[in-house]
């Protein structure tokens, strides 16, 4: 059912990918399925605006109280920034690989290997949260639909909870391994009923809000970015907002399977991170009005409620219409935990094409046209990742969203930074290119370090998060920076195992740009 499709080993020494079929291309992905609105589509399910709220507004909140409007703000700063450079490097080099591919023709293999890792390393953590969330709702739906609380209380069973999470994610890798097609109608709906649910929350909490007992009325000192009190507080609540803004660089993964991919990828990951803001800017005042940031009640402080706001805020806000909310966010996690596999599945393809990882990984699946084996793959670590994860910590979402935190800052700046340099030589030819292959890359991905550095710093204390540790170390840390430290473990395994890559043999800065089918 499956075929290899990877460099010749005559293109091993040239460093040139072999000759795309006709439609494909070079690894055998097919061109031309995606336009701009479905790649859009497929941004925004990834970053799934219903499933990262539910998940990221309360401790967002509790580290910036009411200056969460100006933290979505900064956060969005790098953002933009990044997406610039990777509109400028998907331009030059339209690779699935995106970050893995950029940062070794950049840097080299060795600094290109670990910013690949990076990115599986996000993926893995989010998918598996991804999980969690569509579990936890899956059960809340449930016992909404059947009057039925007790229904509910099944998620807090451990065995039934990691044995539901294993039947979503295997859904989720059918939907994916089958191809875009079916990726889009299951998107398309998806993503559409979670809008309009978000919308008909918005205007009912704009409308209520004054009935409310921790009604608070808006303030434009929301924006006040001096009112927050230490930069620790700045780095942590930014940290948390570049988790909800992320996963727009889906868009440029699907590079090689998008019309024009050169641009039409490069604009969706812009267009996606500019829509996201917005609904985040608009869901978070309507919420903070009504709700207030309090720690009792339904305030946003109140740490009961931080794993799933809008479980607690839907029936207040919404009445009879909670059960929506619960259904969108259930939607939106299961949407965005299918369209999520695009990306480490096409990263791991581009890992195995071009010799960084076992040869198994650059197969692509002679029926569908999709990278099979990476796609099982990816599902394989993400369950086994929740599984652990599920027995290790009893606040898993909370220590996952912080840790993801700090992978995509570190793979997200490589990235920009990497655009610089690769484009060092062209840099000062044009105002252009001087603004977005040189300031725009190094603000953003400087930016993204600073804020990687201060939250790996106060990680290391237990206190962080959710107060687990391993052997007196917060389990943020050890989830963060442990795991990269292991990249760096498995890559030197690879360079004994696939010496070629790390020998600069199958991709190098002047290896040609793949041709991406229009």
């Amino acid at each position: 059912m499956t075929e290899t499709i990877r460099t010749s080993t005559s293109a091993y020494g040239s460093g040139r990918p072999s000759p795309a079929a006709a439609g494909t291309s070079p690894k055998g992905l097919k061109g031309g399925q995606l336009g701009l609105l479905a790649v859009v589509v497929l941004g925004i399910s990834t970053i799934a605006p219903a499933y990262t709220l539910t998940s990221a507004l309360g401790p967002t909140v509790n580290e910036a109280g009411l200056q969460l409007p100006v933290i979505f703000l900064i956060g969005f700063i790098p953002m933009i920034l990044v997406s610039l450079a990777y509109r400028e490097l998907n331009a030059d080099s339209p690779d699935s690989g995106t970050t893995f591919t950029w940062v070794t023709k950049a840097f080299g293999p060795w600094v290109g290997w670990m910013g690949g890792w990076g990115l599986l390393a996000a993926n893995i953590i989010v998918l598996s949260n991804l999980a969690g969330v569509a579990v936890d709702f899956f059960y809340l739906f449930l016992s909404q639909l059947t009057g039925s609380p007790e229904l509910a209380d099944l998620a807090a069973n451990k065995a039934l909870n990691v044995l539901t999470c294993f039947v979503f994610v295997a859904l989720a890798v059918w939907v994916s391994y089958r191809g875009l097609h079916t990726t889009k109608l299951v998107q398309y709906s998806l993503v559409g009923f979670q809008l309009l649910v978000l919308g008909l929350f918005v205007g009912m909490a704009f409308a209520n809000w004054s009935a409310s007992d921790t009604a608070i009325p808006f303030s434009w000192e929301w924006f006040d970015v001096t009112r927050i009190e230490t930069f620790g507080q700045i780095a942590a609540g930014i940290s948390l907002s570049i988790f909800v803004y992320w996963g727009w660089d889906v868009c440029l993964t699907v590079n090689e399977e998008t019309s024009n991919g050169k641009r039409t990828a490069g604009l969706a990951g812009t267009l996606t991170a500019v829509i996201v803001l917005a609904i985040y800017l608009t869901v978070s005042i309507a919420t903070m009005m009504f709700a207030g940031v309090g720690d009792t009640g339904n305030g946003l402080n109140n740490t009961e409620i931080h794993e799933n706001i809008f479980t607690a805020l839907a029936s207040p806000i919404m009445g009879p219409f909670a059960i929506l909310m619960s259904m969108a966010v259930l939607s939106s996690s299961a949407a965005s935990l299918q369209s999520t596999f695009m990306s480490p599945s096409r990263s791991l393809l581009a890992m195995g094409y071009y010799g960084a990882l076992p040869e198994p990984f650059s197969r692509v699946s002679r029926k569908f046209a999709t990278p099979g084996f990476a796609t099982v793959a990816a599902g394989i670590m993400s369950a086994g990742f929740y599984a652990v994860m599920h027995v290790v910590s009893e606040n898993v979402l909370n220590d996952t969203i912080l840790a993801l935190g700090l992978m995509i800052c570190f793979y997200y700046g490589l990235t920009a930074l990497a655009c610089a340099w690769y484009f060092r030589h062209s840099l000062f030819n044009s105002m252009r290119h001087f603004l977005l292959r040189l300031v725009c890359p190094v603000l953003g991905g400087v930016g993204l370090f600073v804020v990687f550095l201060q939250t790996a710093v106060d990680s290391w204390a237990p206190e962080f998060g959710s107060g687990s540790e391993v052997f007196g170390v917060g389990l943020v840390f050890v989830l963060g920076v442990g795991i990269l430290a292991s990249g760096a473990v498995v890559m030197l395994i690879m360079a004994k195992v696939r010496p070629g890559f790390f020998r600069g043999e199958t991709l190098k800065r002047d290896t040609p740009a793949l041709v991406v089918p229009e």
